[in-house]
């Protein structure tokens, strides 16, 4: 895989409800900590001037504008749930500025899902103004955007086939509570891995951090960050005090280098 200088950016490291949630009175909800505040959980990748985005929840549009993204070159999906495909709305101000529809990528039954809930977007009778995308089927093995190369990694949500991806030194997974051994193998090498890790409880369907803490133990990257984390594992700075010296907790804003 040739060296890729990489520049990541968390546009939101929260679960499908964001923290604070919605009437919760918990500590972490009514934290004043700005490293408390998580939105639903994305990543904003720059390789060579070229923006790419790795999911798009319901609050792409305040994410992109927070991080000021004047250009979109790709959206990758890791899988079709709300907390994840939701802002594909928002797609238009960069087809209206670039004067082109947007490459999204995805496996087959996600963009299933993605024609079913957008279906405006794909109907014989368009509607003036609606968003314009371009659907790229991606399977298990490599593909190649403007000449970058993204490694699918296959995992699993409870049941459900989710995929991570891959990108140079940087590995990131998220709404995962299981990966097989070969696909593990894909990981190994990465200087950056970011992981989801709830909360401390076992779920039915994300890792928690024991099991977080486990991948990242057999990976053994340079640095690991924690996202997709729920209020109820605790506020941020009481969660870093239990990790590894080479394992962050992630926050919305965070920006990181690969090399």
């Amino acid at each position: 895989m040739s060296k890729l200088h990489i520049e990541a950016t968390f546009l939101g490291t929260g679960t499908s409800q964001g923290v604070p949630v919605i009437a919760c009175n918990c500590a972490v909800c009514n934290s004043s900590s700005t490293k408390d505040k998580r939105l639903r959980s994305s990543l904003l990748i720059k390789i060579n001037a070229l923006n790419f985005v790795i999911d798009a929840g319901p609050d792409f549009r305040q994410q992109m504008l927070r991080e000021k993204v004047k250009s979109l070159s790709a959206i990758l999906l890791t899988h079709e749930h709300v907390d994840h495909i939701f802002g594909l709305d928002d797609i238009r101000s960069f087809n209206w500025i670039q004067k082109h529809p947007t490459d999204i990528y995805a496996e087959s039954r996600v963009q299933e899902a993605i024609k079913r809930t957008f279906s405006y977007v794909f109907a014989k009778s368009k509607y003036p103004g609606i968003p314009k995308m371009n659907l790229h089927l991606i399977e298990n093995h490599p593909f190649v955007v403007h000449d970058i190369e993204f490694t699918p990694i296959r995992c699993y949500h409870y049941k459900l086939p989710v995929y991570g991806f891959r990108v140079g030194g940087l590995t990131y997974i998220t709404d995962t509570n299981s990966i097989e051994p070969l696909e593990l193998e894909k990981i190994k090498g990465s200087r950056i891995l970011i992981i989801n890790a709830l909360r401390k409880e076992k779920h039915i369907s994300h890792f928690n951090l024991e099991e977080a803490l486990k991948v990242i133990r057999e990976v053994k990257p340079e640095k690991a960050f924690l996202t997709h984390l729920s209020h109820s594992f605790g506020k941020h700075h009481e969660i870093e005090k239990e990790l590894p010296e080479n394992v962050f907790v992630a926050y919305d804003g965070l920006k990181i280098s690969v090399d």
